[in-house]
């Protein structure tokens, strides 16, 4: 069988015509002299043999041209002729109007919304439209869909396991298909029909230590952490202010203020909505004695550049998530184990249930949406005395847990 590597780096001799590099189950991927690859796939009818096209690589990966083949297998052992079928699809798509079709109609209940959303957001979703959806609805006009068709493509997504990525894919299905029936397009949501009908998800929580003596035996870990300066600061903090990945990561210089031993980060750079981002307020993170002690420090070694912790390809841009990851990782803590989004959930739990802090003011403290009984959103300013007492109590008792080892 093939790999994904040996796919990359075929090639066909200059003097061949084509060559041909077989997977199974009579897939293969032909080269040509001049560099392009095209998956095939065998198939046999009336005593010949013939073959069916299956895209271009790498636009169609390995693994998605095994999905394929294994779609026309499941479609020729119920009855149906893959090239036919080909055949006739493609001349019902050639008479359907370019604004009706899924992928129209999608993209224009996508340039709507994505007004509203951070950007991020709006990538991710679009790019999952053009991995998942398109490729199997995209020319198909959406009123011609019915469930069990829209259920084929969700489930070419379950079969790589991708159980999670199924589940947001029929809930875009489901944005769509509303857009669509609101504008007239169709009569009714069909997305109703197929509740139930996907392997059931339950996402997974960050792994988290919330046992006190063991998150004291991962504090010592961190301190006795060999790497580098920038990495193992952002490994020591990350406890110590308890914010999300990507704020800590990114943070710069001219939002850490050693005087008032705060770090503000701006509206721009919290995991909130468009508008929140544009005209939120910022996030003040008090900042205890031993994460001023760290911020000082570090700042002897990035203090010149913009970012506290810069990427050592580039200062112009801060690590990755994956810097800290992969230290933990060196540590022996695997992502089941602990995660950096998981010093949250620890720090969470053992202010609610060990050193008994108002739930009110960790959630302000982890940037959550707190509200109060008549469903009032809380000013975070409000707290922010009770959060500098708080995380200065934190800080002396992560300094504690690693004396309890």
């Amino acid at each position: 069988m093939l790999t994904e590597k040996e796919c990359k780096n075929a090639t066909c001799p200059p003097d061949k015509k084509r060559t041909r590099f077989t997977d199974a189950a009579g897939l293969y991927l032909e080269v040509s002299p001049k560099g392009s690859k095209r998956w095939f796939l065998k198939t046999y009818g009336d005593g010949k043999e013939s073959r069916l096209a299956l895209g271009s690589y790498p636009k169609v990966s390995l693994s998605a041209a095994r999905l394929a083949r294994d779609r026309v297998k499941v479609d020729k052992a119920e009855g149906i002729d893959p090239i036919e079928a080909r055949r006739q699809a493609k001349k019902k798509n050639e008479a359907v109007e370019p604004g009706s079709t899924f992928k129209a109609i999608a993209d224009d209940w996508f340039g709507k919304q994505r007004k509203m959303w951070s950007e991020t957001h709006a990538d991710r979703c679009y790019r999952q439209l053009e991995r998942d959806l398109f490729p199997w609805l995209g020319g198909m006009a959406l009123k011609e869909i019915k469930a069990p068709k829209l259920l084929d493509a969700i489930r070419v997504i379950e079969k790589r396991g991708a159980f999670e990525t199924a589940s947001r894919a029929l809930m875009l299905c489901s944005q769509i298909w509303r857009y669509a029936a609101a504008t007239g397009v169709i009569e009714r949501d069909i997305t109703a029909d197929l509740k139930g009908a996907l392997t059931p998800y339950r996402g997974k929580h960050f792994g988290a230590i919330v046992d006190p003596k063991e998150f004291g035996k991962l504090l010592l870990a961190i301190d006795n952490y060999h790497g580098g300066v920038v990495v193992k600061s952002a490994l020591k903090l990350a406890p110590l202010v308890f914010q999300r990945p990507g704020e800590l990561r990114g943070a710069r210089w001219d939002e850490i203020n050693f005087e008032a031993s705060t770090w503000t980060i701006p509206a721009q750079r919290m995991k909130r909505g468009l508008h929140g981002k544009e005209y939120g307020d910022a996030h003040v993170v008090p900042l205890s004695k031993q994460a001023l002690g760290i911020f000082k420090y570090l700042h002897l070694y990035t203090g010149t550049g913009e970012f506290c912790f810069p990427s050592p390809k580039s200062k112009d841009r801060p690590i990755s998530e994956n810097s800290v990851r992969t230290a933990l990782l060196a540590l022996g803590y695997t992502s089941d184990q602990h995660t950096w989004h998981g010093f949250r959930a620890s720090a969470r739990t053992m202010l609610d249930e060990q050193l008994e802090v108002d739930i009110l003011v960790i959630e302000a403290q982890l940037a959550h949406a707190v509200k109060d009984a008549n469903g009032r959103a809380y000013n975070r300013t409000k707290y922010l005395k009770q959060r500098t007492e708080m995380m200065q109590l934190w800080a002396d008792y992560t300094d504690s847990l690693k004396g309890r080892v």
